[in-house]
């Protein structure tokens, strides 16, 4: 078998992460850039492209065979024929679309994804209203793929989903043409894994990439991390804590629930039921850092709950399990102890996570069985032991736990 090399790039909510692999999924090299709390799309390029470079500096580049890039779901941004920006990019928590969402209502099924404030469509209405001459819509992850292959009407089944897509059909439906903007904006749409088009000639040259090197449609941040961790059961499940936190379980159906974030990605043959929500480790940083997190977390007492009863947030707004845009953050009564304060958020988001899978079951989803964490917060012991009281199931750390070494997988998938 001819030696060959894959690189997936994770463009995070907080950084971009590559990861090289070989046939046998053996990771090879990585790299990471992090990203300012307030990003551009141009902060996206910079770090993207740097975090390539610094791959191909340490593997032989010219075994390199594709690229698959995932990003942050529900990111989007519009653009011209080349691929500049022509609006801000509104990001993946951005609920402030609620004038359009009501317009969505009215014509979108009640099981699309794309309704709610914090939908990559509703972004795409209110973005539309002031940019009408745009040629494409873009989301995080397509952007940067189109840098690299300099096509910009291309994307993925799963980043499409909070757009309107329809999964099952696997179509554009057709009542987005009653809504007030371009169809002929929506992207052309591959399924994860699928190749899309060769890198461009300048963009291989300047990242060290062989000129045959093929760019792969991707997926989602949180759909890479599920990729990465090798779950393939149904009932398995992985949550990934990271900024946000993520739920994603194998379903032998979709199921919805607008009202409450409920959605599914396709995958394959299965779905990959979820969603997410706004809290997560982010929240911890808000108020410590990462040092003083590591000195506290041998600390914890996790066999004496605090009681606090927290719903951790950094600021107003919830997705998933809630869909409630005004929702505040509940972080009082705050203990004189900080290593009790620290043990109530933890809980907080633990008790977040258990009732989102709660509410997938309830919708049909099949029962849990097991969990799979992935994300930087995977490596924290007290809050597995938190987190497994609290969910009833065996929890592990995935062996695999980057987004960037699931989408290097996706990378892989097109060639063997």
């Amino acid at each position: 078998m001819n030696p060959a090399i894959f690189i997936g790039i994770d463009i995070g909510t907080s950084g971009v992460r590559g990861s090289a692999i070989d046939r046998a999924g053996h990771e090879l090299a990585s790299a990471r850039i992090p990203l300012p709390d307030i990003q551009l799309p141009s902060d996206w390029h910079n770090a993207s492209f740097d975090v390539i470079r610094q791959l191909t500096d340490q593997i032989d580049s010219v075994l390199i065979q594709s690229i698959a890039i995932d990003g942050t779901s529900g990111t989007v941004m519009l653009c011209d024929h080349d691929g500049e920006p022509l609006t801000p990019a509104l990001m993946y928590n951005d609920q402030s679309c609620t004038d359009e969402a009501a317009e969505i209502a009215q014509y979108a099924p009640e099981d699309s994804a794309a309704r709610g404030a914090g939908s990559s469509l509703a972004k795409v209405l209110h973005l539309f209203r002031d940019c009408p001459d745009a040629d494409h819509i873009c989301h995080q992850a397509d952007w940067v793929a189109g840098l690299l292959c300099r096509r910009f009407d291309i994307s993925d089944e799963n980043n499409c989903l909070k757009t309107g897509y329809d999964p099952i059909a696997r179509e554009w439906p057709d009542w987005l043409s009653r809504l007030p903007f371009n169809t002929a904006l929506l992207p052309r749409v591959y399924i994860p894994g699928n190749p899309v088009n060769a890198v461009d000639e300048a963009a291989a040259e300047r990242l060290g990439l062989p000129a045959d090197c093929q760019v792969i449609a991707g997926t989602t941040d949180s759909i890479a991390a599920f990729i990465a961790t090798g779950a393939s059961a149904t009932g398995d499940a992985v949550t990934s804590l990271g900024s946000t936190l993520v739920l994603k379980l194998i379903s032998d159906k979709p199921v919805y629930s607008s009202t409450l974030g409920v959605y599914s990605h396709r995958l394959g043959d299965t779905w990959l039921a979820g969603g997410a929500s706004n809290s997560g480790g982010r929240v911890l940083l808000k108020y410590f850092d990462q040092a003083r997190l590591d000195e506290m977390t041998p600390l914890l007492k996790t066999d004496k709950p605090t009681g606090l009863d927290y719903y951790p947030l950094v600021t107003p707004g919830e997705r998933f399990p809630r869909s409630d845009p005004g929702l505040a953050p509940k972080l009082e009564p705050r203990p004189d102890d900080d290593v009790s304060f620290f043990q109530g958020m933890l809980e907080g988001i633990a008790g977040i996570e258990a009732d989102g899978y709660r509410i997938l079951h309830e919708l049909g989803a099949p029962a849990l069985n097991r969990v799979i964490t992935a994300g930087g917060g995977s490596t924290n012991p007290a809050w597995l032991e938190i987190r497994e009281q609290k969910l009833g199931v065996p929890v592990s750390i995935a062996e695999h736990s980057e987004a960037s070494y699931g989408a290097a997988l996706l990378a892989r998938s097109a060639f063997v």
